[in-house]
């Protein structure tokens, strides 16, 4: 989980049924899932490339969604810089003893994430790169004001713009950087679509072939809300609900 500061570093899936999500995003995206120790009562499940985590899952009733969490170098003191510049706390800041301090918050906007600190302490192993399968290829942000938001994302952890692409009636998409200089970026802001209750991330995650991956969606009894379809650089992706209802995105160099 460790990561250099504002940058994603993990995801987390809130579902409310861990056994089916974790046998779902297995056979769709390829992870493995390995059960934690128990902290505070709470299971945890880690969604593993080999043996190193990229993401986790937790039993939440009554709520599916994926959320991502930021590193920071000062937990509290961005919780202060946050609420100062809009954003809301949702969680105040709570810390998993040898592995990290986070809070859960969202942009004044209203989409949620979190920010975290690493435990010094906590084993780092090296993560494969994208673009291997299983690993997360992007971040989109689906939100009710493009400029106001990369100026929040800005302040707070530093991202920088890269372009604006003109989508027609969509509006338009801003390309950002989270301080790594990759020519594509990390991710993307839009619009977010009418029917979005709320500002909200979604997440790309690497697989081998989109075509293989939409059957294995379908198969799983996941739904398929758009795509596939050909973005700018050469890949293609679909947007995903799980049978539980969290909302997922998927991206491959093929079709």
């Amino acid at each position: 989980m460790f990561t250099p500061k504002g940058k994603f570093g993990w995801y987390e899936l809130m579902t409310s049924d861990t056994k089916a999500a974790g046998k779902f995003y297995s056979e769709v995206v390829g992870w493995t899932t390995q059960e934690m120790p128990s902290t505070g009562g709470m299971e945890y499940t880690t969604f593993n490339i080999g043996s190193v985590g990229l993401a986790g899952m937790l039993k939440m009733e009554g709520h599916t969604s994926w959320i991502g969490y930021i590193s920071v170098d000062d937990v509290d003191a961005h919780i202060q810089k946050i609420v100062e510049a809009g954003g809301k706390l949702w969680r105040p800041a709570t810390d998993v003893p040898g592995m990290l301090r986070f809070a859960v918050m969202s942009d004044p906007q209203g989409a949620a994430f979190v920010v975290f600190t690493p435990d010094p302490a906590m084993p780092s192993p090296q993560r494969p790169e994208p673009p291997t399968p299983g690993t997360i290829g992007w971040h989109e942000l689906y939100t009710t004001d493009i400029e106001a938001g990369f100026d929040f994302y800005s302040r707070m952890f530093g991202w920088t713009k890269l372009t604006d692409m003109d989508m027609g009636p969509m509006g338009l998409y801003r390309l950002f950087d989270e301080g790594d200089h990759k020519q594509m970026g990390d991710g993307g802001m839009m619009a977010k679509a009418p029917h979005m209750p709320v500002s909200c991330w979604g997440f790309y995650f690497n697989v081998d072939s989109i075509n293989a991956a939409k059957s294995r969606v379908e198969a799983g009894g996941g739904k398929i809300l758009n795509g596939p379809m050909q973005v700018p650089g050469g890949g293609w992706i679909i947007q995903c609900q799980d049978p539980q209802g969290a909302m997922f995105n998927l991206v491959s160099s093929k079709e």
